[in-house]
């Protein structure tokens, strides 16, 4: 449970805001590649952070994002035309660089100087794994570029999108990294018991769950024990600050063509909007020599086939909302799931979403599997402070970028953070804050 003080810090991510500085010092996932095919194409609208902005590529193929309002009389740039190496405002003809910088001004007399004294603010982008990436943080402090395993390998191993969800970023993540709810959110009551992680839910409703703080955010596994095969089945995942989570694929749940297990690896980024609306990111990669299969990268790629029902024309909102109830189907309920609802990231959707724009999380009564959502509002509030104090949050570095999420089955007496070590941080050769006993 949060105070009531405690959870406006939290939820507040505007200009001006604790947590809003502390998200403004990482790289955020901003717009797919894709949304700004050509160069020279329309701007688009985006809004990150409580702040609304226009985005663009210009003559030469580089991505500029400028605040929405032109500084000579606040008209939408979105209007602009996207010309030249700039985007000039259709009011008076105003144009303006990538980097903020007003390179024409034609209302003016050719003498006037004027220009030369006029910014529109502009923020740092980087495009990368079909992604294109925004800095809004003060330009001294820029960090590292985030380049983590899934935006390295080729675009054939690798499937993202994302989704608008109309409330809070955190109960969007804190619904995401809480790893005991599949046990009854996305239980089937037809045809279970296909897969390892199926049985072990099934075996054992409540898992274990254990928590490693680490200097990027922190290591969480879900522990369920699997009688008939004389083991645990261990679920690993990562945190990474300020927003990430990376899962691992069912285990054995993908083949190869040469008959292998495919390792596939899934995660979410949730990136806030502002206060009451979150772009949730979704992605998934392989890194085996053999790529993903079309059907992959639109299932796996999405979480869930349902999220062919997002709508890219009406700013990536779901066709299944809160409006008609996310489809819900009682005689479904009764016979083939747990909630009635199709899809898994839709099921999520539909119970965060229910908690209203911003939960109320003074009115909660959290438990012993409730412990990653405890240590992620502990990371980020720390995080908030740390920046209004003029530190550096967590999870700037360079060893987020080869993190692995692994799920196994491993013998009762082997420590899940000693045998999953060497795969969980495959190239950064990372060692968390844990010692062996």
């Amino acid at each position: 449970m949060l105070t009531r003080e405690e959870n406006e810090l939290l939820a507040q991510v505007g200009p001006g805001t604790p947590t809003g500085a502390m998200f403004r010092r990482y790289w955020i996932p901003a717009m797919l590649s894709w949304e700004l095919p050509d160069p020279d194409c329309p701007p688009i609208r985006l809004r990150l952070l409580g702040e609304d902005l226009v985005a663009f590529r210009d003559t030469n193929g580089n991505v500029g994002v400028l605040d929405n309002y032109c500084p000579h009389r606040r008209a939408s740039m979105f209007f602009g035309r996207n010309e030249e190496c700039g985007l000039r405002c259709v009011y008076h003809g105003w144009k303006f660089d990538t980097e903020g910088n007003c390179v024409d001004m034609p209302s003016e007399p050719t003498e006037s100087n004027f220009k030369d004294k006029v910014h529109i603010t502009a923020y740092s982008t980087a495009e990368f794994g079909d992604v294109i990436w925004l800095y809004m943080g003060p330009k001294e402090a820029t960090p590292p570029l985030p380049k983590m395993e899934w935006t390295q390998v080729p675009s054939t191993h690798r499937g993202v999108n994302k989704i608008l969800q109309p409330c809070g970023w955190l109960q969007g993540l804190e619904g995401g990294i809480d790893t005991v709810h599949s046990t009854f959110l996305h239980r089937r009551l037809a045809g279970f018991g296909i897969s390892a992680r199926d049985e072990a839910i099934k075996e054992s409703a409540a898992a274990t769950l254990e928590v490693e703080p680490t200097d990027f955010g922190y290591t969480y596994a879900g522990i369920r024990p699997m009688p008939n095969q004389g083991g645990n089945f261990v679920r690993g995942y990562h945190f990474v600050m300020p927003f990430y989570q990376l899962r691992a694929a069912q285990l054995g749940s993908v083949v190869t063509q040469r008959g292998e297990v495919k390792p596939i690896i899934s995660g979410h980024a949730w990136v806030p909007v502002d206060d009451e609306t979150t772009m949730v990111w979704n992605f998934t990669y392989s890194f085996s020599e053999e790529p993903l299969t079309e059907r992959e990268q639109e299932q796996r790629g999405s979480g869930n086939e349902m999220y062919k029902d997002i709508d890219p024309t009406n700013g990536f909102r779901s066709v299944a909302n809160a409006d008609n109830d996310y489809f819900l189907d009682r005689e479904m309920q009764r016979t083939n799931n747990y909630t009635g609802i199709n899809g898994i990231n839709t099921q999520d959707r539909a119970v965060q979403e229910s908690m209203g724009p911003i939960c109320d999380r003074t009115q909660e009564h959290l438990g012993t599997t409730d412990r990653a959502i405890i240590m992620t509002r502990k990371l980020m509030m720390a995080a908030s402070r740390t920046v209004e104090d003029g530190g550096d949050p967590p999870g700037l570095g360079t060893n987020i970028y080869d993190l692995r999420a692994i799920e196994k089955i491993l013998p009762t007496d082997v420590d899940w953070r000693t045998a999953l070590h060497d795969e969980f941080y495959q190239k950064a050769n990372y060692s968390p804050e844990y010692t062996p006993a």
